[in-house]
C-alpha cells in the first residue's frame, strides 16, 4: 500500500503537474482533471471513477470523514499527497481552497452504447461555449433525471475546472458523449424515439409535445447562433418557449433547465430528498 507524501513546495514537479490540469492541452495529453471538494471525491468513487491523485490539505487530516477516503483512495492505489493551504490554494488558484481535491481520470461513453428505452430522457448541446452554462446544465440534467449529455463539435471541456465546479458533482453522475455533426447525425438516425430541437423559429409550444409515450432526445443551439442548419433538419419538431417582455432570448443554462423538467414532467415526483 501507498504511503501518503508530503509535499510543501509549489516548485515539486507534483504540483506543477496538477496546477497544469487547468490547461485543456494538459488534460487532454494526459486523460485526466482536477476536482475539488471531499464530498464530490466521496461521490466520483462511490460510483466508480478512477482516480489517480488525491490531495489533502494538513488541515483536514484528523477529520473522520477525510481519514477514511484516505484509507480508501490508498487501498486503491491512489497517490495521496498531504499539502499546506497555500499549495491547495495555488492549485486551485482560490483564495479560500476545498481542503480536499481529487485528480481523476476523463470518461466519455460511446454514442452506440446509448439504448434508449420506456421514457429515457437524452440531452445533446450543440457547440456550447460557456464553462458555466455547461456545469449548470450538467448538473440541471442529472436533476431532472437525464440519461446522458452529448456534446456535439466544439464544445467547451466538460472537464475543465470551471465546468466541474459548477456541476456540483454532476459530472460523476451523468454520461458524458462526444461526436461531430456527422457522427451525431448518424446516430440520430438510430435513435428509436422523437427528436426535438428548440429554436427561435419553431413553430411548435414545448408544452404542447407529448414527452411521455417514447424516448426523448433534446437539442440545444449554441449561445450566440443557436442550432446548425443541419442539426434543426434532423429534429421531428422544432420547439419554442413563449416568452413575454423585451428579451428576445433565454440564457441556454436557463432554457435548457426549463425544457428538460417539462420534458420529464411526468416522471418527476417529490420524495424524501425533496426540502
Amino acid at each position: 500500500m501507498n504511503a501518503i507524501k508530503e509535499i510543501t513546495s509549489l516548485a515539486n514537479p507534483l504540483v506543477k503537474d496538477i496546477k497544469a490540469l487547468a490547461q485543456k492541452k494538459n488534460r487532454d495529453e494526459t486523460n485526466l482533471f482536477l476536482a475539488e471538494g471531499l464530498k464530490l471525491i466521496i461521490d466520483a468513487l462511490d460510483l466508480g471513477w478512477k482516480l489517480n491523485i488525491l490531495v489533502v490539505a494538513k488541515a483536514a487530516i484528523g477529520n473522520p470523514v477525510a481519514d477514511k477516503t484516505i484509507a480508501r483512495a490508498l487501498a486503491l492505489g491512489a497517490e495521496v499527497v498531504e499539502t499546506s493551504e497555500k499549495v491547495t490554494a495555488a492549485i486551485t488558484r482560490r483564495d479560500n481552497p476545498q481542503a480536499v481535491l481529487g485528480v481523476f481520470e476523463q470518461r466519455y461513453k460511446a454514442l452506440t452504447s446509448i439504448k434508449s428505452s420506456g421514457t429515457d430522457a437524452y440531452l445533446a448541446l450543440d457547440r456550447v461555449r460557456d464553462p458555466g452554462n455547461l456545469g449548470t446544465i450538467i448538473r440541471t440534467a442529472d436533476a431532472a433525471g437525464v440519461k446522458g449529455v452529448i456534446l456535439i463539435g466544439e464544445c467547451t471541456d466538460p472537464f475543465a475546472i470551471e465546468t466541474v465546479r459548477a456541476t456540483m458533482g454532476s459530472v460523476f453522475a451523468v454520461p458524458l458523449y462526444h461526436a461531430s455533426e456527422i457522427e451525431f447525425i448518424a446516430f440520430r438516425q438510430t435513435f428509436e424515439g422523437i427528436v426535438c430541437g428548440t429554436h427561435l423559429k419553431g413553430a411548435v409550444d414545448y408544452r404542447t409535445v407529448d414527452y411521455s409515450k417514447s424516448p426523448v432526445l433534446i437539442i440545444m443551439g449554441n449561445e450566440q447562433s443557436g442550432m446548425g442548419e443541419a442539426l434543426s433538419s434532423a429534429c421531428d419538431k422544432l420547439i419554442r418557449i413563449p416568452q413575454q417582455g423585451r428579451a428576445d432570448s433565454l440564457n441556454l443554462a436557463i432554457a435548457t433547465g426549463v425544457t428538460l423538467f417539462e420534458v420529464r414532467r411526468h416522471a418527476l415526483t417529490l420524495d424524501e430528498r425533496t426540502p
